[in-house]
């Protein structure tokens, strides 16, 4: 049997370890603790690469679809505001992106920054994932047949086959170091 939202759900693992480093990073910032831009960085790579690029790009390009096809619309369902949900995310990782060119560029204020969106983009994700596993998930798990997990596991595999610039494997084990070096 083909358990494509297995795949989603330890991915929302993965991302939850960065969450916890990154929530971390902000209060370390916030107590004024010097944090090397490459950590920061580091982070903000994860967040764009894995949680938005592989693991919402999937669930936007496959997973959705799919939903749609089998009767959960987009037109003000839960498919539409998870998507709004993700480009508040990246509206977010924009933020955290810019604060840490800033950080680089020795501005003071990118410690604000930062922290403002980090704390949020913190805040944001886990509901958003909360929401997924509790509503979506469920109804997927109820209106997706057999068939229709099939093609969604060939095309995760496809997707992470794809995954660049590091592998899925590589992901993880940067959201585990982030997360041992940085979640207090």
């Amino acid at each position: 049997m083909a358990q494509p939202l297995h795949t989603l759900k330890h991915e929302h693992r993965v991302i939850e370890r960065a969450l916890h480093a990154l929530d971390g990073l902000c209060v370390r910032l916030d107590w004024g603790d010097l944090v090397p831009y490459e950590a920061l960085s580091d982070l903000v790579d994860f967040i764009d690469g894995f949680a938005d690029r592989f693991h919402h790009g999937k669930e936007e390009a496959y997973f959705f679809p799919a939903l749609d096809r089998r009767g959960i619309s987009y037109d003000g369902g839960p498919l539409a505001a998870i998507e709004r949900q993700h480009e508040i995310e990246r509206y977010l990782t924009d933020r955290m992106r810019h604060a840490v060119q800033e950080y680089k560029e020795a501005d003071p204020a990118s410690r604000a920054r930062f922290i403002e969106a980090g704390a949020r983009y913190v805040d944001h994700l886990t509901a958003h994932m909360e929401a997924e596993e509790a509503l979506l998930f469920r109804i997927a798990d109820e209106v997706l047949e057999e068939s229709d997990k099939i093609a969604l596991a060939d095309a995760f595999k496809q997707a992470e086959d794809q995954l660049s610039p590091r592998s899925k494997q590589e992901y993880e084990q940067l959201a585990a170091n982030l997360e041992k070096e940085w979640a207090l």
